[in-house]
């Protein structure tokens, strides 16, 4: 007995303890056999019809007609609580403690109806026949509750002793000895039964726990599979679930949709310049903003890398732009990390459904040629998806296809565009300049079709065709005259690019020493470290390399300590400014002193007037290039000029 009462306080305390998610699971189980319930409520107040009928006793008959107004109300709840779990689903948290305590109170009415009608058969009647059927019937009762209810064992427990123990006073009462020793046998039925209450309840608690606990981490588990794991935000696969299912509503003509699909501006330099945690502190930072402005009512998704999503309901196109531009100041807000500012900004394509897409794959592209639009104009900015894009696309899958054997065909043809020593007025190198001339579109501009071979993997065939010919072209030319050579990313990440490039010599028969190649800043950005190790293969090859259109990348000074360059070019846009900008003269000045003492010979783009090149005399840049000295022109035309060997305008420019 000490023992089961030190049970009872026991279960008081794990009883306070459990979550509301597992009580409402408990409280559930007294409604899991609905069919048990109404049966035993019929059987019962059958039972107690008849005894009351039977003995035509007033107190019996009472009783009676109790049990059966309560066994009916009981059924009427049981019945009521099932359709409305088939019309809302399961019940929650919310609802558990309202449901059980309509519960406890129909069955302690229930069972202490029961006891005391027992008792009252047992002292107001001498039919031993009668007295049986009351006694079996609470008795049956109490063994039946005691396993059903056991999920909430403070039930189950008042209802044995409620129709238990009036069932033992009255055999105690008639101060017979079998009825005093049936009385002692029911005291030890309910201790009994208590037990296996307990036991049953502990271990329905211990299974109901493990199965929620299940649930609980099989629910997080899904829900951190549809997260992002750097950021937190939604993945592709929950933003393509979710964008979906919100198409679904446009569909049926509820508003508007607006995907924004941005881009982060320069990524890969704040990577490059302070580290990969530096990108993963920008991007958590990024998309913290993003969810906390538009998390509530809009989706937010990390799409991959630098790239995210955002879909949001609109009433019309300005609630688009309003929102493109918020995001776009948001983006634009520092960042700190070890003791550094982290800036960037963001590139942002939309589309808005259904006028630009009625399915996900539609508007996603959309949205990507938009985003396309929005990084040629230089980043930081917002471009709306136009259905002229197409035409873009259209011409760009043409221009694709006709690049496959344009170099079989002989489309393709070089210009050399001289580069001029200020020191002798004479010709030092000259670029090399691509030309496409197609048999359906003309004249394609290189800005066009070299990106497109890039994309088609054309451009290493391309690139080597380009290297043999200039060095052909230059082989028979002074000593003193170098070629360059302009690498795009694709030919410098190319583990082949050394040996392609001695073959060209080889073939040609022209020396390393009068070979240039020629990188920008942002084809080093793609990969520093791979960069840094093909540039030092090239010069192992005996060749030159250039850093072209210096001072337009990120941390351009870095570069020269780091990288083996033997020559620096000035980018245009600084020598476009030069006769009216002293900032722009103090910044070429500069330069050419930094490169000097760094061992590096000065050569500056885009020269077109005379006040440039006059400014830039004073600057002692080695050399220069540019419309005022030269245009670009075929590989005779230079040797003509070297054969004049003078520092004058070319008559075409």
């Amino acid at each position: 007995m000490a023992r089961l009462i030190v049970r009872l306080k026991q279960l008081r305390q794990s009883d306070d303890r459990i979550t509301a998610q597992v009580r409402a699971v408990l409280v559930e189980s007294l409604y899991a056999s609905r069919q048990s319930l109404i049966l035993g409520a019929l059987t019962s107040t059958a039972i107690a019809a008849v005894v009351s009928l039977s003995s035509k006793d007033a107190w019996l008959i009472v009783c009676a007609i109790l049990i059966g107004i309560v066994g009916l109300v009981r059924i009427v709840d049981a019945v009521r609580l099932h359709r409305q779990e088939l019309a809302e689903g399961a019940r929650g948290p919310g609802t558990a403690g309202r449901h059980e305590l309509l519960y406890r109170l129909g069955a302690l009415s229930y069972s202490g109806l029961l006891g005391l009608f027992g008792l009252l058969t047992l002292v107001r009647t001498d039919d031993g026949v009668l007295q049986l059927l009351s006694v079996t019937t609470a008795i049956g009762y109490a063994a039946g509750i005691a396993g059903r209810n056991a999920g909430r064992p403070w039930i189950a427990l008042s209802q044995l002793c409620c129709a238990s123990l009036p069932l033992a006073a009255g055999l105690l009462v008639a101060l017979d000895p079998l009825k005093a020793v049936l009385a002692a046998v029911i005291l030890l039925f309910v201790a009994a039964m208590m037990d296996i209450t307990l036991q049953t309840y502990d271990a329905i608690l211990k299974a109901t726990i493990a199965s929620h606990e299940n649930a609980a981490l099989a629910e997080h588990n899904a829900a951190m599979a549809r997260r992002d794991d750097l950021t937190g935000v939604a993945n592709r696969t929950a933003f393509r679930e979710e964008f979906e299912h919100r198409l679904q509503a446009v569909a049926a003509g509820q508003g508007k949709l607006a995907l924004q699909w941005l881009d982060l501006d320069r990524f890969k330099e704040v990577n490059d310049s302070f580290g990969h945690l530096a990108g993963n502190a920008l991007l958590v930072a990024v998309a913290g903003r993003l969810r906390e402005r538009y998390g509530e009512s809009c989706v937010v998704a990390r799409l991959g890398g630098d790239e995210f999503a955002i879909v949001c309901a609109v009433g019309h196109e300005q609630e688009a732009v309003a929102s493109g531009r918020t995001v776009l100041e948001l983006v634009k807000q520092p960042v700190s990390f070890d003791g550094h500012s982290l800036r960037t900004s963001a590139s942002i394509g939309v589309a808005i459904a259904p006028e630009d897409g009625r399915d996900a794959d539609t508007l996603l592209r959309n949205a990507d040629l938009a985003l396309y639009r929005a990084k040629e104009g230089g980043g930081d900015q917002l471009s709306f998806y136009e259905p002229e894009m197409d035409e873009k696309i259209e011409r760009r899958r043409q221009l694709g296809a006709e690049l496959q054997g344009a170099m079989e065909r002989g489309e393709f043809h070089l210009m050399f565009q001289p580069i001029f020593r200020i020191a002798d007025e004479r010709i030092t190198s000259c670029e090399v300049l691509l030309r496409w001339t197609n048999r359906r579109f003309g004249v394609v501009s290189p800005a066009e079709f070299i990106p497109i071979a890039e994309d088609s993997g054309q451009i290493d065939d391309i690139g080597s065709w380009v290297l043999f010919q200039a060095c052909q072209a230059a082989r028979d030319w002074p000593d003193a005259v170098t070629i360059a050579v302009n690498l795009s990313p694709i030919q410098l990440r190319s583990a082949d690019l050394p040996a392609v490039v001695a073959r060209a010599l080889e073939q040609s028969g022209m020396p390393p020493g009068r070979l240039q190649l020629e990188v920008t800043e942002s084809v080093l950005l793609e990969d520093v470290d791979a960069s840094f190790a093909a540039l030092e293969a090239l010069n192992r090859v005996g060749v030159c390399t250039t850093l072209d259109d210096f001072g337009t990348g990120y941390s351009s000074l870095s570069y020269l300590t780091r990288f083996p360059f033997q020559t620096l070019k000035i980018d245009r846009s600084f020598i476009s400014d030069l006769d009216r900008s002293p900032a722009s003269i103090a910044i070429v000045q500069t330069i050419v002193d930094l490169a000097t003492k760094l061992g590096m010979r000065t050569v500056a783009e885009g020269v077109e007037t005379e006040a440039q090149l006059i400014q830039l005399r004073r600057t002692r840049c080695d050399a220069v290039q540019g419309y005022l000295l030269a245009r670009p022109m075929p590989a005779n035309m230079v040797g003509a000029m070297l054969a004049g060997d003078a520092f004058e305008t070319s008559p075409g420019a």
